[in-house]
């Protein structure tokens, strides 16, 4: 198992502030709301769930439409 396999990163303004790797997808998707309550309130927040074992983007917060 990959300790880092799932990626999340806050980026405020376009720049990374803040990152997370954890092994399961489960327990990075459960940090994601944690994530939101903390920080969503920041200008210009956005929070990305990466697999970077494939490169996908699995979530993004706020949604993109």
């Amino acid at each position: 198992m990959n300790p880092g396999r799932f990626h999340l990163t806050l980026f405020v303004d376009g720049e990374p502030a803040m990152q997370g790797w954890w092994p399961l997808e489960s327990t990075a998707r459960d940090q994601l709301p944690v994530w939101v309550g903390s920080w969503g309130g920041l200008p210009d927040a956005r929070i990305t769930l990466v697999d970077e074992e494939t490169g996908e983007t699995l979530t993004t917060w706020p949604d993109e439409a």
